[in-house]
């Protein structure tokens, strides 16, 4: 998580009246401790909004007393705003401490138990060792930085509507060249201390910056995403010319002077893979992997757990392989040989594309059909599905989730990785479409954003194995509603062992000095995914400490936390019932076990 992100998610908590509290939003019911625990809630997300004009556009707050944020962004120094930052939240520890958690009511208990927790574990990186995140260590690398994010922000996030929304955006273009010199000070001053990404990282991340800068200014992605959606509203103005002005004055300039800093720092970089390459690389890891899992299971448990489920995995795909045919060789194998068999593959032109996208909005439609069954509540925010900017897909993860604005004026987007469709053979796609949209992503987080049980912090906070965990019991669930048809079992399971073996792959790199190269080797062994993916995935792991782990550790929890509930209520178990607790919010895996026997207790007694 890099600062952006931080500040999207470690302090916000609550939307008061002063902000635009969001259409149809309800303030939870409050004793007289609670009263006093949402008003510090308040206070908070008040000073944190304002600090960030991102979070405001995010969350579609960036309107009414708030609609000059719109036009900014962030541009404090790294340095400066890391220090802010943690004073903030050290200021807000100590005001939540104050509040007697024996005054509240369960519900304040639980809200002011995950938030304590966000601010005291969000600001370790920080204090111990002067970095934003342990997870993400190094402030530029090939999926991070203003270079990656910022004209995806600008292309996604920021709505255009009116000539004010496009004026702003012209003004957010200007400040994106500051927001690349903050990077480039930041990226400078942190590899002096050791905090550069690996050269391969390094030469992927050049590669992106020139693609993005090798655009005439008139036609770049940024200037046409202005130009597009404001010929699309019917907008007047001179946009284009406007647009590529700065890009050309600015913004170009900036991005040459981020180009030729990495090019001087590269030859600098330190040699392996892994988080034992920095300084103090050891702890680093043991905070990211504490983050990211939310328990304190060690590397080596977390490495001897996905040695144990790659093994439990394969027996269950090598009866299913061998019921379809499939009997030659291992499952890696035999799950590669499956991956290139013309009869699932798209062609990899515009028109395969196409066909891809289409066939992922219909496992979306069809999905929503089955979800009655497995839930009383069903989320109304739109999705949409959307190929990766081809200008950053080289270094992009294979898929992802974007949530939708609070306030529905934006939809929430999941993006699939199409460099290659190879890379994507038709049995594995509905695995994915139920992991990132329906049951998924996008039920669980719009759930929580349109609960009105929960204060907004609790709505938009993020917490890694609590969410990709559901994402992947939501794959075992499609399951259980009868949603893969023949060899797209196989995909469902392919994509378990897939995130088995990101258990063994991410202690290994981090913890065991496993080279990049030696990751992809058992990534590709094990899970038959062709090499250019498994690469990709392996190179993320390696920038991003601990996030890897979080799909099966969270996994593991849920079906614990349900099967206790099962166990426990017996012929009273509600599925249905059991899925309510996700209109609690996101929460650390031990909170949520902890809150499923509670709701259990309850329905008992």
């Amino acid at each position: 998580m890099d600062r952006r992100a931080f500040l999207s998610t470690a302090g916000a908590v609550t939307a008061t009246a002063a902000i635009a509290r969001p259409a149809g939003a309800v303030a939870p019911a409050t004793t007289g401790g609670d009263a006093r625990l949402n008003e510090t809630f308040d206070a908070i997300f008040q000073e944190q909004v304002r600090e960030s004009p991102e979070l405001a556009t995010s969350l579609g707050l960036d309107k009414g007393e708030l609609a000059g944020l719109k036009a900014k962004f962030d541009t404090r120094p790294a340095l400066q705003a890391r220090q802010e930052e943690v004073a903030r939240a050290r200021r807000n520890i100590a005001r939540l401490r104050t509040i007697a958690p024996g005054g509240l009511s369960d519900s304040g208990r639980l809200n002011r138990e995950i938030v304590l927790y966000q601010q005291e574990i969000g600001i370790v990186p920080a204090a111990r060792f002067g970095i934003d995140s342990a997870v993400r260590p190094y402030p530029i690398f090939q999926q991070g930085g203003a270079y990656f994010s910022t004209p995806d922000f600008l292309n996604t996030a920021h709505t255009i509507e009116t000539a004010g929304d496009a004026e702003a955006y012209l003004s957010r273009l200007e400040q994106f060249a500051t927001l690349l010199d903050n990077d480039t000070a930041e990226q400078q001053r942190q590899a002096a201390r050791g905090f550069l990404a690996p050269a391969w990282s390094l030469d992927l991340t050049l590669g992106q910056m020139r693609k993005l800068r090798g655009q005439p200014a008139e036609t770049s992605t940024m200037t046409q995403s202005l130009v597009t959606r404001a010929a699309a509203k019917s907008l007047a103005g001179d946009w284009q010319r406007r647009a590529a002005a700065i890009v050309g004055q600015k913004v170009y300039p900036a991005l040459d002077r981020q180009i030729s800093a990495i090019e001087r720092l590269k030859p600098t970089s330190r040699p392996g893979d892994g988080a034992w390459r920095l300084p103090n690389g050891e702890a680093i890891y043991a905070v990211a992997l504490e983050q990211m899992t939310t328990t304190r299971f060690t590397p080596d448990e977390v490495h001897r757990l996905g040695l144990a489920q790659v093994a439990e995995i394969s027996a269950e795909l090598d009866k299913i392989l061998k019921g379809a045919g499939y009997t030659k060789g291992s499952v890696g194998e035999r799950l590669a040989a499956l991956n290139v068999e013309a009869s699932q593959l798209y062609p990899n032109t515009d028109e395969g594309r196409t066909a891809l996208l289409a066939s992922l909005n219909a496992g979306v439609k069809a999905m929503y059909g089955r979800l009655p069954q497995a839930f009383a509540t069903v989320p109304t925010q739109p999705l949409e599905i959307r190929r990766v900017p081809p200008e950053i897909q080289d270094g992009a993860s294979n898929g992802y989730y974007n949530r939708a604005s609070l306030d529905g004026s934006r939809p929430a987007i999941y993006f699939i990785n199409l460099k290659d469709t190879g890379d994507w053979p038709k049995y594995s796609l509905p695995a994915l479409t139920y992991h990132e949209g329906v049951p998924g992503h996008h039920l669980q987080i719009s759930l929580a954003q349109e609960s009105k049980d929960i204060p907004t912090l609790r709505k938009i906070g993020f917490f890694s194995a609590y969410s990709e965990g559901w994402a992947l019991y939501a794959e075992q669930l499609a399951d259980e509603l009868g949603a893969y048809s023949g060899l797209e079992r196989a995909g469902y399971l392919q994509s378990f062992l897939f995130r088995a073996a990101r258990l063994v792959v991410d202690t290994g790199i981090h913890t065991k000095r496993w080279s990049r190269e030696r990751a992809t080797d058992y990534m590709v062994a094990t899970t038959g995914f062709a090499r250019p993916r498994s690469q990709r995935e392996v190179e993320r792991y390696c920038t991003q400490l601990g996030q890897a782990c979080t799909y099966k550790i969270g996994h593991m929890a849920w079906n614990r936390a349900r099967a206790d509930a099962q166990k426990s209520l017996g012929s009273r178990f509600d599925l249905k019932a059991f899925h309510e607790v996700l209109k609690e919010g996101a929460m650390p895996l031990t909170i949520l076990e902890r809150r499923v026997k509670e709701r259990t207790a309850t329905m008992r007694a």
